[in-house]
């Protein structure tokens, strides 16, 4: 299978576990929703290394607690809100971890390297922040004011995941390894914060079938972006990851009757635009940038 054929099923994937998980919330919390993702990944993954012959034992143990505490927490705000916002918006707000991670690398170049910046990158990163004034001011009620903070701190806390990631690659760590004890840390913190909270629910056919089909479609789009993003090209890549926006449009439209107003789709093509452009200017003026990585969820 090719590496965009690859991207663009991973992305209709990951835009079906979004119906997966807004439909879930009907039955279970945020956090447990994470706990039994965590758990159907953890458990698809070793079986995954097992046939592969992968080994788990990792030698960097505390890099994996950091990388999972940030990509976790930026999953339970996402899966939040999925539950207050339609769908393609919090898929939206999300997708802007590529616009988040422009400009932390552009922060690292001018305070810390002080380097010059392409003025075209600092563009793009504030197109991206223009295109969701433009996608929540028309779409946007007042009790939603929390989910969209979670969409947005969800693809910032993204942002910092996949530089994690890119770290974990660059000492050695297979990414089975990596998404491995991802699932694990979405497993220990689903448990704590649903037990913290008590709000532990029972189960249904119908939502037992819903959390499955969560754990394995988030698991399977993760394996086919890391392989695509090992074998493919990554301004490809990264522009084909975009198509989950217009997957999501699709399924919440059909499924939700989610509205979209003009605004609303040019602050999503505001935003989509912007991330490719980041994307590809970031490559050129900075080699050693990390490329846009596989999605954390």
């Amino acid at each position: 299978m090719s590496a965009a054929l690859m991207m663009v099923l991973a992305s209709a994937l990951f835009a079906t576990m979004g119906v997966a998980v807004k439909l879930a919330s009907a039955h279970y919390g945020p956090d447990e929703i994470v706990f039994y993702r965590g758990l159907t990944g953890a458990l698809l993954l070793w079986a995954w290394t097992r046939r592969r012959g992968v080994t788990l034992r990792t030698r960097v143990p505390m890099m994996h607690v950091w990388r999972s505490a940030v990509g976790v927490t930026s999953l339970v705000l996402w899966f939040h809100a999925f539950s207050l916002l339609p769908l393609a918006t919090a898929v939206t707000l999300n997708y802007m971890s590529s616009v988040w991670m422009a400009a932390f690398l552009i922060g690292g170049a001018v305070l810390v390297q002080g380097q010059r910046v392409d003025g075209r990158l600092i563009g793009s990163v504030l197109a991206g922040f223009a295109g969701v004034v433009l996608m929540l001011r028309p779409s946007l009620d007042r009790e939603q004011l929390w989910g969209a903070l979670s969409g947005l701190a969800s693809g910032m806390l993204a942002a910092l995941a996949y530089l994690q990631v890119t770290a974990l690659g660059r000492v050695g760590e297979p990414e089975e390894r990596v998404v491995f004890y991802f699932s694990l840390g979405g497993l220990a913190a689903g448990a704590a914060l649903t037990t913290a909270v008590g709000q532990w629910h029972g189960h249904s056919l119908r939502g037992a079938a819903l959390l499955l089909t969560v754990g394995v479609l988030a698991t399977s789009a993760q394996l086919l972006l890391t392989r695509a993003y090992a074998v493919g090209r990554p301004l490809v890549n990264a522009s084909l990851q975009y198509l989950g926006i217009v997957f999501s449009c699709i399924y919440g439209a059909w499924l939700f009757d989610d509205p979209f107003e003009p605004l609303t789709v040019a602050g999503m093509a505001l935003i989509v635009s912007a991330g490719i452009m980041a994307t590809l200017l970031r490559r050129r003026q900075l080699p050693q940038a990390p490329d846009d990585p596989a999605s954390e969820h």
